[in-house]
């Protein structure tokens, strides 16, 4: 089959859905050599330049016009603003393509077969949280994964909760759910260099929890945030927590919370870092403090599991069907489980240590490159269905 790949221009401030997407191509560059199968990557100018010089002979680049993935390119063709832009459908046929493969949730319907990914159905689930409800988000995202999931040849999902979850939400047949653990990125898996302690510029303390997650509210930062001062006020126990990630919406409240309950000594925003300094962030933590509302699957816990942090999770949805025995759950709507949990690896070496070596074999167990094949078989699989139509 001739399969398009849609690369979305993901900036790094998306966290977990950058890091997927780019993740899963870079390993797809690795393996396409090997199959029959003639790829080619549809993205927006700058970023085409970039993939083109590590394309293997079957993959070849196509820059899409610049508004093929925007919600507003059909709207704004009609009020004739861009007389001559192209849907990203009608570019897809253009380029002769039959069958679709999509490394983050659609965005818009394809009249063409697709393999997409759904990372979760949270304004479902938990819809009261803004970020998933507000200002029209809520129908906006039901009237999206409505058309686009109902209509894909095959969903992946991490787990069988997510699986759970389209069948219930929206009624696909359990065979065209395919459940592929999310993959442990490859920057964590790969990094054996010695543990050195965090930059000095960060003037971190020896015992810190870190947290890194965007400034949404559904990552539950409030919590963690009287979770440290249960352990400085009340049990006499120096604790720092480590907050990594962007804004999102919610860091202002954050922030005035921190103030407020006078903990500006014992919560230290670092804003996004670069990724050699989260490495050693993880490395030196007492824990990943990893207590998001939102499931069923997450990145971090897979990124500590590799470095060697042990992992303190929120008991969500899907958490213990991805991390199995190698995390301490905990309630994330109570701080003071949260800070029970961090008082046990304080104290605890034992359990520290057999945390680490379990999540360690997870991790190992989990690879880009796993979920690339499994996606690549199903596409296998769908080309005599495919082959049925011009």
């Amino acid at each position: 089959m001739r399969i398009g790949i849609l690369l979305t221009d993901l900036p790094p401030a998306k966290g977990g859905g950058y890091t997927f997407q780019n993740e899963i191509f870079e390993a797809f560059l690795t393996v396409a050599g090997q199959s029959h199968h003639a790829f080619v990557v549809l993205c927006q100018g700058e970023t085409a330049k970039r993939v083109r010089q590590s394309c293997p002979l079957n993959v070849e680049v196509m820059p899409l016009d610049p508004p093929a993935l925007s919600l507003l390119a059909r709207a704004a063709r009609k009020l004739r603003i861009l007389k001559r832009a192209r849907s990203l459908n009608e570019q897809i046929i253009s380029a002769g393509i039959e069958f679709m493969w999509l490394l983050a949730p659609p965005n818009q319907s394809l009249d063409s077969p697709y393999l997409t990914v759904m990372w979760d159905l949270q304004h479902r689930l938990q819809s009261w949280f803004p970020e998933v409800s507000a200002d029209g988000i809520w129908q906006e995202r039901e009237a999206l994964y409505g058309s686009t999931l109902r209509r894909a040849a095959a969903v992946i999902v991490g787990t069988e909760v997510g699986r759970r979850e389209l069948e219930l939400f929206y009624q696909i047949p359990s065979s065209r759910v395919l459940v592929v653990p999310h993959p442990t990125p490859l920057f964590a898996l790969t990094h054996s260099a010695p543990v050195e302690p965090p930059p000095e510029r960060y003037k971190l303390p020896k015992d810190y929890v870190l947290y890194p997650a965007q400034f949404w509210s559904h990552k539950n930062h409030i919590n963690l945030v009287l979770a440290v001062e249960i352990l400085v006020r009340q049990l006499n126990r120096p604790i720092t927590a480590v907050l990594v990630g962007s804004d999102q919406g919610n860091l202002r409240h954050v922030e005035k919370v921190i103030r407020d309950r006078k903990l500006i000594d014992h919560v230290r925003i670092l804003g996004c870092v670069p990724r050699e300094d989260l490495i050693g962030l993880y490395r030196n933590a007492l824990a990943l403090t990893y207590v998001s509302f939102f499931g069923p699957e997450n990145l971090p816990p897979l990124e500590a599991f590799a470095l060697g942090c042990p992992v303190i999770a929120a008991d969500a949805d899907g958490a213990r069907e991805q991390l199995s025995d190698a995390a301490l759950y905990i309630d994330p709507k109570s701080p003071r489980q949260i800070a029970d949990a961090i008082i046990c690896l304080q104290d605890d070496e034992a359990l520290r240590s057999r945390l680490v070596d379990a999540g360690r074999k997870i991790a190992e167990n989990r690879t880009p490159g796993a979920f690339v094949e499994k996606s690549i078989a199903f596409m296998d699989q769908f080309e005599a269905v495919r082959r049925c139509w011009a």
